[in-house]
């Protein structure tokens, strides 16, 4: 089992099997982030095999402070519960998209995000799509760090943009018009490092590679003729 290894100052990964994906495809892997932040620690996306995993004993030497335990999109709630149980006398709380609510049993310690909002100060997230996905990417300043659930993927060396084929003239127009600008406004932003939960992170020369990845148009794994 991968231990979690120190990507920087600050930052951590471990990566842990994919519950319903098969061994070998892509995706089949899902990594997830530890991030310091003055006193408080992001997790980002955490996926831990139960409470007898032993990426646990090491997130407790990470985790000092408040802990935010941020899902990008709903479906990678799959921890956020065992992780909020295990750090609440670090004052730990659930945020993400109003979705992920129906995937906690217990919603008190969770908080919605429309996107656009700032996480204490040390964190935002954003809206991608027209109309609004449940995906928000998260950026965290400090780091220069941008983080992606499944919009963007790195594979064999490159990031790529997760999305179906535009192969009509009326998905084209959506495309163009309406997705395209959202994910274009992201590589503006001031960011050097792009995390991503598919695939190796980027962690120098993240705003070229997303606009590279961007420019390159949509793109699916092998084998896979639609995104799932």
């Amino acid at each position: 089992m991968q231990r979690i290894r120190q990507l920087s100052e600050g930052i951590w990964r471990w990566e842990r099997r994919h519950p319903e994906w098969h061994p070998g495809a892509f995706g089949a892997l899902v990594g997830s982030y530890a991030i310091k932040v003055g006193e408080t620690t992001l997790l980002i996306d955490p996926l831990v095999d139960g409470e007898a995993d032993a990426a646990l004993e090491e997130l407790d030497r990470v985790v000092d402070g408040p802990v935010r335990i941020v899902i990008s999109i709903p479906y990678h709630a799959r921890s956020a519960e065992l992780l909020q149980r295990r750090y609440r006398g670090n004052d730990a709380r659930i945020l993400g998209h109003r979705l992920v609510a129906k995937r906690l049993t217990d919603t008190r310690s969770f908080h919605a995000l429309a996107g656009g909002e700032d996480i204490d100060g040390i964190a935002r997230v954003h809206r991608i799509g027209r109309p609004v996905r449940a995906e928000l990417p998260i950026e965290i300043p400090s780091h220069r760090s941008l983080v992606f659930g499944d919009a963007i993927v790195e594979f064999q060396g490159g990031l790529h943009l997760w999305e179906n084929p535009v192969d009509t003239p009326s998905r084209r127009r959506w495309y163009e018009q309406r997705f395209l600008p959202t994910m274009t406004a992201l590589a503006g932003l001031d960011i050097d490092r792009v995390l991503v939960t598919h695939g190796e992170p980027v962690l120098s020369g993240g705003a070229k590679a997303l606009a590279d990845a961007l420019g390159r148009g949509p793109w699916l794994p092998p084998r896979a003729s639609r995104k799932v």
